[in-house]
């Protein structure tokens, strides 16, 4: 059994923008692989039961906002007694990668993301593997007003390609393991000048 958690905020206010990149891969996959499941409220969150590849898996989307995101991912993974490191993908947005990108990663640091903190402090630990979704830089806008924010014209083709490919990624890590599916789908990611794997930028939003 796989956990894969998307990341984001509830309420339709924040549907379509930046920082529920996580919740729209999750909801691609639920479209594919438990078409007719409806999401139970469940550990602080919307969830549903998918089977992906012949391997069971659980979709998760905190609802807790993205700064309590931990207790959700917590609480799923005692009841189903699975183990982080092995088991959970957490899909996010990321600054520091050019929008269009994606990046898979065994652990990490949050790299200042609010919610990918708030996991690795509920969890004890940051070795558990991570999707990051680019999004670009702010430049002149607020961090929180632009994470907060839709995608304009110009990156919305390149934001639902990336969201499709990641949802693409997350199967492979869940049928095929993590390795393989670093190998299939970071190429892109790691050919993109823009990235800085050096930075690391803070996600100051409120919610």
């Amino acid at each position: 059994m796989k956990l894969i958690v998307g990341l984001g905020n509830p309420g339709s206010e924040y549907a379509g923008t930046r920082h529920n990149v996580g919740f729209s891969v999750v909801d691609r996959l639920a479209r594919r692989f438990a078409p007719d499941a409806a999401p139970k409220s469940k550990f602080a969150g919307l969830l549903t039961d998918a089977e992906i590849g012949g391997e069971k898996c659980i979709l998760l989307k905190p609802t807790t906002f993205m700064n309590l995101s931990g207790r959700s991912v917590l609480e799923a993974l005692q009841f189903f007694k699975l183990e982080a490191s092995k088991d959970l993908l957490v899909i996010v947005d990321d600054l520091a990668l050019p929008c269009g990108s994606i990046r898979l990663r065994p652990d990490g640091s949050s790299g200042g993301h609010n919610g990918l903190t708030d996991i690795g402090l509920k969890l004890g630990s940051n070795y558990w593997a991570r999707l990051r979704i680019g999004i670009d830089l702010p430049g002149r806008i607020p961090q929180s007003d632009y994470v907060l924010g839709k995608f304009s014209p110009d990156q919305q083709p390149l934001a639902d390609a990336s969201m499709t490919e990641a949802a693409q990624a997350a199967e492979v890590w869940a049928t095929k393991g993590l390795q393989e599916a670093m190998n299939r789908f970071n190429t892109k990611a790691t050919r993109g000048a823009a990235i800085d794997s050096n930075n690391s930028h803070s996600t100051k939003e409120t919610k």
